[in-house]
C-alpha cells in the first residue's frame, strides 16, 4: 500500500460529496419572497453556502432587519426534503469512498446539515451505505457548527485518529476554518460544475494547504486508485 501521511479523511458534505446548495438557496428564495423579502438567488447562494440556518436567519435578521414568521422553519424544512429527494453527487464523489475503503483508510463526514436533511442527502446521492454510521451533524456537538472546530473533533474522535493525523476536505472558507482550527491539514476542492462560494486564493488564505480542481485530482493527491 502506498505511504499516507493521514490516518483518516474527513469530508464536508455540500459541494464536497454531494451538490444541493443550488437546491436549497431556490427554496430558500422562493420561501423568503412569499414572506415579503426579495433576494438575488446568486447572491443568496453565495451567502448561503457553508452556513448553518441558525446563521443565515442571524444574517437577514442584521442585514435587512427580517423575522421568521410563525410557521417558517416547518415550511421551509418541508420545502427542503422535497427538493434534496433529487440531491445528485458531486463528480467522482463515490469513486473517492469507495477508493478510502479499499485502501483501508478510515473516514467521515461533517456537515452543517440537520441530521435528517445531512442523511435525506446522502440517501438521494447514492452515498449513504458508503459513508454508514459516520456522518455527523452539530447536533452531535450541542450545536456547535463550522466555524468552530467541535465538529470535526468529533468525527475524528468518532474515527480514533488524532486530528493532526487527518485530512479535512472543504469548499468553504467557513469548513477551511473549522478544519484548521481542530489542527488538521485541509486541501480544498473546487470540483467543476459546481457553484462555490470562496475562490481558491481565499481557501488558502484561510489555510488550506492546497486546493484540488475535483475528485480525479484528489485520489491522485492521496495514491488512490478507482476500485471497479
Amino acid at each position: 500500500m502506498t505511504f499516507q501521511p493521514f490516518e483518516a479523511v474527513l469530508f464536508d458534505l455540500d459541494g464536497v460529496l454531494v451538490d444541493s446548495e443550488e437546491l436549497a438557496s431556490g427554496v430558500w428564495v422562493e420561501l423568503l419572497a412569499e414572506h415579503g423579502l426579495t433576494l438575488d438567488r446568486a447572491g443568496f447562494l453565495r451567502r448561503a453556502v457553508g452556513s448553518s440556518h441558525a446563521a443565515l436567519l442571524d444574517w437577514l435578521r442584521a442585514e435587512y432587519g427580517w423575522e421568521r414568521p410563525e410557521g417558517f422553519l416547518p415550511e421551509l424544512g418541508a420545502r427542503l426534503a422535497g427538493a434534496f429527494h433529487a440531491t445528485p453527487a458531486i463528480e467522482g464523489a463515490a469513486d473517492t469512498l469507495r477508493a478510502l475503503r479499499h485502501a483501508g483508510l478510515p473516514f467521515a463526514v461533517a456537515s452543517n446539515s440537520l441530521r435528517s436533511r445531512l442523511h435525506l442527502k446522502l440517501e438521494a446521492a447514492g452515498l449513504a451505505l458508503l459513508v454508514g454510521e459516520h456522518a455527523y451533524d452539530p447536533a452531535h456537538v450541542g450545536g456547535r457548527g463550522k466555524p468552530l472546530p467541535d465538529l470535526y473533533a468529533h468525527a475524528a474522535e468518532r474515527l480514533r485518529v488524532s486530528p493532526a493525523r487527518c485530512l479535512v476536505v472543504e469548499d468553504s472558507v467557513t469548513g477551511v476554518r473549522a478544519g484548521v482550527s481542530v489542527g488538521a491539514t485541509v486541501w480544498g476542492l473546487l470540483a467543476g460544475g459546481h457553484v462555490h462560494p470562496d475562490s481558491g486564493a481565499a481557501l488558502r488564505e484561510t489555510g488550506a494547504a492546497r486546493v484540488l480542481a475535483g475528485h480525479g485530482e484528489l485520489r491522485a493527491a492521496l495514491g488512490l486508485t478507482v476500485v471497479a
